[in-house]
């Protein structure tokens, strides 16, 4: 049954880390909020947990690299809430290995889940937007790894460097219809991904935070905090922008 609100926001990878913070952020601050992920059962267990809390969500299981899946994940959003607002592309995955090993398994699906899932679910937004008439929210969580390469890395950076372009390129496209498109690039953030990697020796902790200035990692809050000031009016005059959210790791070239 569809139920009005005033502002319904999509958000993939939203099961945990990075993606569910963002959810509970904008859910918080009056958005129905759309739980979107490949593991539908984790999805569905945090669309409950926040209902529990009086927060208004759902959950919808979706694999971002089927364009079909991106299409029905708007489709039923709106079939639910009546509108969209605010898409979130969260979903990512991170297998750092060394280039002269990866296989191209790996690094199309790599490929598929960080910028073809983007575009993909960013293409299903875009045409609902437009029809509605009424502007609307893009916010890509990116990476610094859009800008600093690490080693082992080569599908993740070229990804989220191709999200980085893509962002500006929607925005200029779709400003003309309201549209405002932005990502933010978190530095290394603690979320059960990065603790994965930290387990499997991929980097540590001490190394990272020596290298930020402000001396620590990111937390899922500092992303959400983000994504909720660039979605909100105060942001009306910003597109195309990636907002590094990153204690200053760009910025520091000094050794």
């Amino acid at each position: 049954m569809e139920e009005h609100v005033k502002q319904v926001a999509v958000i993939t990878g939203a099961a945990r880390g990075i993606g569910r913070a963002v959810a509970q952020q904008l859910a918080g601050e009056g958005y129905a909020v759309i739980i979107a992920d490949l593991r539908g059962e984790a999805a569905a267990e945090t669309a409950q947990q926040m209902r529990e809390s009086g927060l208004v969500a759902v959950s919808q299981p979706c694999d971002v690299t089927d364009p079909d899946a991106c299409g029905a994940l708007i489709a039923a959003a709106v079939a639910q809430f009546g509108q969209l607002d605010v898409l979130v592309n969260s979903a990512g995955v991170s297998r750092p290995c060394a280039s002269l090993e990866v296989t191209p398994e790996d690094w199309r699906n790599m490929v598929a889940v960080q910028l073809d899932g983007v575009f993909f679910c960013s293409q299903a937004a875009g045409r609902q937007l437009v029809s509605q008439g009424q502007g609307g929210c893009i916010v890509n969580i990116s990476s610094i790894n859009a800008e600093a390469a690490f080693p082992r890395r080569a599908a993740y950076c070229a990804a989220k460097a191709g999200v980085q372009m893509l962002t500006k390129t929607l925005a200029i496209e779709w400003a003309r219809y309201n549209i405002r498109v932005n990502a933010v690039g978190p530095s290394h953030t603690a979320t059960e991904m990065t603790l994965e990697n930290i387990r499997r020796g991929n980097f540590s902790v001490e190394e990272v935070v020596q290298r930020v200035p402000l001396g620590r990692l990111a937390s899922v809050q500092d992303v959400a905090n983000a994504v909720s000031f660039l979605v909100s009016d105060r942001a009306s005059f910003i597109t195309g922008h990636s907002l590094y959210v990153d204690g200053g790791y760009l910025a520091y070239g000094y050794l």
